[in-house]
This record gives structure tokens, sequence and C-alpha cells, in this order.
């Protein structure tokens, strides 16, 4: 059992970091004032498109770059200043990166091996063992990284940069070079290892669903800021800005106007009435309409559900097949656009008109554009 101290300690933490590159008139900001911390033992997770700053919030925790403004604490000692950076191979950081970047000339021990410093040949040996029984790899060490897979190149990666028992592991795209089945196994399967040895780790993925699988919080990264650090549950049916919202998940915006009826709150839309009970989804519907009572509601396609017998009709514009669920997109009376999943076994065809209705649990509200 964790001392009481031990439990608020914070293997990770970023105050107003920024970072830019280049020079002169060419100078851009890659990281603006940047901040988020992990939990010792926690699995977080920097979400985010090519270009929002993710792998030089990796290079700047390693050392690799040098911070501009702010600090980076690792276990509450201060590795980065403006002035001071102690060196990478001094911040006790697991590295492990999109290529891998096995030694193709060593066998898997040895590549799991080739970072471990001041013990003897045999404690090593039998270290090694064990990280490659942990990551299920204890028959191969002695084979060569051309004779394994993708995905055994990747828990070889792993292993070694679990081998000198780090404060923090980093992530860079780990599974990106893995096809989809595989990598969601693999996410998975590396939570549980993380979990197991109680490892601190900092993943960054531009896939959302690599993100929900394996990080216990995630960060939504845009334009080299943390635009929201939450839950995966929290950012799907919580998002605090419409950027947060468009970039995770799928859905759509509808307009609303936000209305009283028998002391209910109802939200009233082109589809339907959305009664508004929980407070805080009052309260945010309540500022989003403040000015004239309209305001934009996010719908998710499991908000919008497939019914024959409803009044309301949507015209399928386009239709994808997910194996147990069709995504429909419809066109509305008014011309705007809804996505809802159906039941593969109701096939419909494109221009045909489908009878739908609102069922959502969470109201989400933005202002009006």
């Amino acid at each position: 059992m964790k001392h009481a101290s031990a439990a608020r300690l914070k293997a990770l933490r970023l105050e107003q970091v920024s970072v830019s590159y280049g020079e002169g008139t060419a100078r851009r900001s890659v990281l603006d004032r940047l901040s988020f911390e992990l939990d010792d033992g926690a699995i977080g997770c920097l979400l985010g498109a090519s270009g929002s700053g993710k792998t030089t919030v990796l290079r700047t925790i390693a050392g690799f770059q040098a911070v501009e403004q702010g600090e980076v604490f690792i276990r509450d000692t201060r590795v980065s200043t403006p002035s001071v950076t102690v060196p990478p191979e001094r911040r006790k950081v697991g590295i492990v990166f999109q290529d891998y970047a096995l030694f193709p000339h060593l066998n898997v021990i040895q590549n799991v091996g080739f970072g471990l410093r001041g013990l003897s040949r045999e404690a090593a040996h039998i270290q090694c063992l064990d990280l490659l029984e942990l990551v299920g790899l204890a028959e191969f060490e002695s084979h060569y990284p051309h004779e394994l897979s993708g995905g055994q190149q990747q828990r070889v990666a792993l292993a070694r940069a679990l081998a000198p028992r780090p404060h923090l592991l980093l992530l860079d795209e780990p599974f990106s070079n893995l096809d989809p089945t595989l990598r969601e196994r693999l996410a998975m399967d590396l939570r549980d290892l993380l979990k197991r040895d109680g490892t601190t780790a900092l993943l960054v993925t531009h896939d959302q669903h690599e993100a929900f699988a394996l990080a216990d919080s995630v960060g939504v990264m845009l334009a080299g800021r943390v635009e929201q650090w939450d839950t995966a549950w929290r950012l799907y049916h919580q998002p605090r800005s419409r950027r947060v919202a468009n970039f995770v998940g799928q859905g759509c915006f509808l307009q609303g106007r936000l209305s009283q009826r028998n002391g209910l709150s109802l939200l009233i839309t082109e589809i339907g009435e959305l009664p508004i009970r929980d407070p805080s989804d009052l309260a945010m519907a309540s500022v989003c309409a403040a000015f004239d009572g309209s305001l934009m509601v996010l719908l998710r396609p499991d908000d919008i559900v497939h019914d024959d017998a409803s009044p309301v009709t949507g015209e399928i514009v386009r239709k994808a097949f997910r194996g147990a669920q069709f995504l429909y997109t419809l066109r509305l009376a008014s011309g705007s656009e809804v996505l809802t999943l159906v039941p593969s076994h109701h096939n419909h065809d494109h221009g045909e008109a489908i009878g739908i209705r609102l069922d959502a649990d969470h109201v989400v509200t933005f202002r009006s554009e």
C-alpha cells in the first residue's frame, strides 16, 4: 500500500511550456504555454492531428528539445527550464519510437539488454528474460529483428525501454506501422502490462481508438495546446469546445432553441424535443442561448434512433457498412445533415427516407455561430 505522500506524487508535470522552431520571420510556435500533469502509475495520451505538436512534447520531456518558456518536472524534479536542461540520460525516461529502432545485428535478448548499466552479466540476463516473459516473447530470445513480425518487434522495443526501470515511459505512435486489428489488440495488451508493472506512461497518437483503449486520461492537442484533458467518456459526451467535439468521435451540429414548458427546460430542434434534466447541461445551454434563445446542439450518431413510427424523416445521402451496423448520413428537410447508427439488418438504399427520433442522455450545446 502506498503512503499518502507517494499517492500525491506527480510522475510528470509541464507548466506553461513553449517551444518554437526556426529563426527570424520564419520562426514558428510549436508548443504554446502547454500545461498538464500525470500521476504516478497513470497512463496519459496526447491525441492530435499531424502538426499539433505531439512529438515535440515527447522530445521536450525526454530532454532532446530545449524550452523557451515554462518548466518540466519528472517525479517533482525540475528537468527543463529556459536556462537549465538536464541531459536525457539522467532523466530515467524510456522511449518507444514509431519505427521501433531495433539493432538488426543484435538478437532479441541483446536488444532488450542494450541499455542496462551497472548490473552483472548474469543479473542483466535474468532481468531481460523476465521482461521477455512479461511481453510474451520468452521463446524468441535468440531471434533477430528480421525474423519477427511487426507486433513482436514492437514488444521487443517496449521490453528494451522498460529494462532500465524508467520513471516514465514515452511512446511515439508505437502502433502506427501495424494493421488496425493488431493495433487495437496490442494497445490493450500494453495497457495490461503497464498497469501490472506500475509504469507511468505518456502516449502520443492521432488515432482516438488507440488513445481510448490505452489511456486513463487523454489530452486533445490543437495548435500546440491541450484543449481539454479528460477521460475518454467526457471527451466524447461532454466536450468543452466545438473544436474538441469535431475532433473526438463523429457527430453533427444542429440548430436549436431553448424553451420552457410546465417547469421543464426543453431543447427544440427540427428532429424533436430534448428535455434538459442535468443541471450542468442546463447551465451551459442557458449561457449558449443567452443572446436570443438559439444555440447549437451536438448530436452523436447514437443520439438519433431509426424509428419507422416517427413523423420526422431524413433522406439517406451516404451509408457506411460497419458489420453490425450501418452509419447513415441523413439530409433533413432544412438541408442540415445528421448521422445515425442503425442495426445492419435495416439495409436501406440511397435516397430513401427513414423515420428518426432523438434519444440523447446528454445535451451538449454551444453558441450559435
